[in-house]
């Protein structure tokens, strides 16, 4: 009897899983960092981002959501205000991010009846990422270098549009800013043993991930009832 109880579990949770759509694919893009160092225009990219995402339509109007993110960030004071120029720094520094939330559909998002479908969305949820400290080096010149890695948390903030392509693929575009819980991307709010901070030090630092997803996606009519 426990065995088949077992069984019975086995084949109703394969069940459920294969009754639900699924969105798996890819992001392309440009990245951008706001903070203390170079332009202070908001969705300016000026690097290349990539990752993967994946999603559950739960229903027509929202879908969990997860993606990985890997972002070049750069950023050059010649690029900003009179102030900066006259400052000069300049720095690198790379994102690898992970991103877990609730995308939300302004419109009904449909994949069952073969008919093209189109929606603007909102998502946000958590983003844990990882990047490279930095620090202006006193005895290097005043140098922003880097001294280790570190991990760190984020908000996400992203809208876009998506529509179908035929009956299996997803194609969309959006923009999202990441609001971040350090103010050192930029080396301006170091926590090493040496080097000094600058710029505003009461404002965290934002980067940004401007392109297109393209997904595949599969899947049953799923059951919207429970949640």
């Amino acid at each position: 009897m426990r065995y088949l109880i077992s069984f019975v579990f086995v084949l109703f949770f394969i069940h459920s899983a294969a009754s639900q759509t699924y969105e798996v694919g890819i992001m392309a893009g440009g990245s951008n960092y706001i903070g203390d160092v170079g332009s202070s225009y908001y969705i300016a990219p000026n690097d290349f981002a990539l990752g993967a995402i994946g999603k559950w339509n739960r229903s027509k109007r929202h879908a969990f959501r997860a993606s990985f993110l890997y972002a070049q960030l750069n950023a050059d004071d010649s690029n900003g205000d009179d102030r900066r120029k006259q400052r000069g720094l300049s720095f690198n520094n790379s994102v690898k991010e992970l991103s877990v939330g609730m995308e939300f559909n302004f419109w009904d998002w449909f994949l069952y009846d073969g008919e093209s479908q189109f929606t603007p969305y909102l998502y946000s949820g958590i983003t844990a990422f990882n990047y490279k400290a930095k620090s202006v080096d006193t005895n290097n010149g005043n140098q922003i270098t880097e001294y280790g890695d570190q991990w760190n948390f984020a908000i996400p903030m992203v809208i876009g549009i998506k529509k179908t392509l035929g009956r299996d693929f997803v194609i969309g575009a959006e923009i999202g800013a990441r609001y971040t819980f350090t103010d050192n991307l930029d080396g301006s709010d170091p926590n090493s043993g040496f080097g000094q901070g600058f710029g505003n030090l009461d404002n965290n630092d934002w980067y940004v991930f401007t392109g297109i997803t393209l997904s595949y996606t599969w899947g049953r009519i799923p059951c919207y009832c429970a949640f």
